[in-house]
């Protein structure tokens, strides 16, 4: 059985890894049509508060399903680590979702979020939920390491300083689209360096939680999210360039300041 569980594991983690290029390469070509790329011919769409929630979810009910199960389950240390991750994803699949609904509510918004790409980041959701969660829970080897507080304790303040920008961008977004009107220019905070400050600040997140975790299933993570958010920053920052012309910012690049 434990044989089993790690071949299950290990399949899983080179599966996170390869589909790291072919994403990358894919978001060059073919934008996720939700938010400001939404188009027709992509199925059915539901409400974007809804699909976030129905498609995030697996990484907090998932995780609580796989937690009790590891062998590290009576370590503090795995509670410890596996927090922000929960509370990354708390915010993204509960909070993030209403907020969006009590926004978009007042506007009466006809904006769908396909069911095609909800689906695809379910399917995404549920591999990783369950590779981070069965690493913190059962492969990680807390005992007799050395480095696990300073890795814990610097990670951390990188994890919070991009989750801070991460939300604070989004709430940026959130209260133009509330606003109606049509699309404006965002601005304040990191949106003087950036297009997408909401993008960096989550790939600063996962940098911390790499961090943190040492391992190669964090820095999976990393890369894979990089793959997918490096591309769809570069489609919006086009997308401002077009519909704004010359009245956006010249010295914004697309999510890494003075760099991309």
């Amino acid at each position: 059985m434990a044989f089993s569980d790690e071949s299950l594991f290990n399949t899983s983690l080179l599966s996170l890894f390869l589909m790291g290029p072919p994403t990358f390469i894919a978001c060059q070509f073919l934008t996720a049509p939700y938010g400001k790329h939404h188009r027709r011919g992509w199925g059915p769409s539901i409400s974007p508060p809804l699909a976030w929630f129905l498609m995030e979810s697996p990484t907090l009910w998932l995780t609580l399903l796989i937690f009790p199960m590891g062998q590290n389950y009576n370590n503090p240390k795995a509670h410890l680590l596996i927090s922000p991750y929960l509370f990354h994803y708390f915010h993204r699949s509960v909070i993030y979702p209403f907020r969006q609904f009590l926004k978009f509510r007042r506007r009466n918004t006809t904006s769908g979020f396909p069911v095609s790409v909800a689906l695809m980041a379910f399917g995404f959701n549920v591999l990783n939920a369950y590779l981070q969660s069965r690493w913190v829970s059962h492969y990680a080897e807390f005992e007799g390491d050395e480095w696990f507080w300073w890795r814990f304790s610097c990670g951390l303040v990188v994890f919070v300083s991009g989750m801070a920008v991460n939300v604070r961008s989004d709430m940026v977004l959130v209260g133009l689209k509330s606003e109606g009107d049509g699309y404006k220019i965002p601005k304040g905070g990191l949106f003087k360096w950036v297009s997408c400050p909401n993008y960096f600040g989550e790939i600063v997140e996962w940098a911390g939680w790499a961090l943190m975790c040492g391992s190669r299933v964090g820095f999976g993570f990393l890369v894979y999210t990089c793959a997918n958010l490096v591309p769809r920053a570069g489609a919006n920052h086009r997308w401002y360039l077009e519909k704004f012309g010359e009245d956006y910012p010249k010295n914004r690049k697309a999510v890494i300041p003075f760099v991309y």
